[in-house]
């Protein structure tokens, strides 16, 4: 029989907590274990005490009689100083992917041809117009006059009164008492 010490998920939804356990390595993840020998609580900040409770004598018990820890726990026990992990190397880690490559010298072509192509631009001497030209085009645009309609001077009279017919009547109807 193989011995595992994992982690065994409880909570509620989005609200993970998990029981530190050995158990058979053919069992359920939250299926039957044999001996809960701690607790993981995620929502705790990394530096709260609360957040990995161990059991130490008890891990160094089913380690002795040859229970393997998954790598989680693997890493809980080499912080608590049970079992040391050794650093792992991978130096392909951080490299992007064959597409991400190809995608990236793709750009650096498209940018080395239009840093060129404004080079080239950049040197070349810009073509002057031809003075015959020049002349033409001054001969065809004339300015264009606009002629401007006199105002009336009743317009803002009427708009008034449209506005308010009641106050115009009234001042007209009144007599001036002297």
């Amino acid at each position: 029989m193989s011995l595992s010490i994992r982690l065994s998920r409880g909570g509620s939804k989005k609200r993970p907590y998990y029981r530190v356990v050995v158990a058979d390595a053919r069992s359920p993840r939250d299926g039957r274990f044999i001996e809960k020998i701690g607790i993981y609580n995620p929502l705790l900040a990394k530096d709260s005490p609360e957040r990995i409770k161990l059991d130490t004598d008890r891990a160094k018990h089913w380690l002795s009689v040859g229970a393997q820890p998954t790598d989680r726990v693997a890493r809980f026990l080499d912080v608590l100083g049970v079992k040391e992990r050794p650093a792992r190397n991978n130096p392909n880690k951080g490299k992007p992917g064959e597409k991400a490559t190809e995608r990236a010298e793709e750009r650096a072509e498209k940018l080395k041809a239009a840093e060129e192509a404004a080079a080239e631009a950049a040197a070349a001497p810009a073509p002057e117009p031809e003075p015959e030209l020049v002349e033409e085009v001054a001969a065809e645009e004339t300015p264009v006059e606009v002629a401007a309609e006199p105002v009336a001077e009743e317009a803002p009279a009427a708009v008034v009164e449209e506005a308010a017919p009641e106050a115009a009547a009234e001042t007209e109807e009144k007599p001036a008492d002297a």
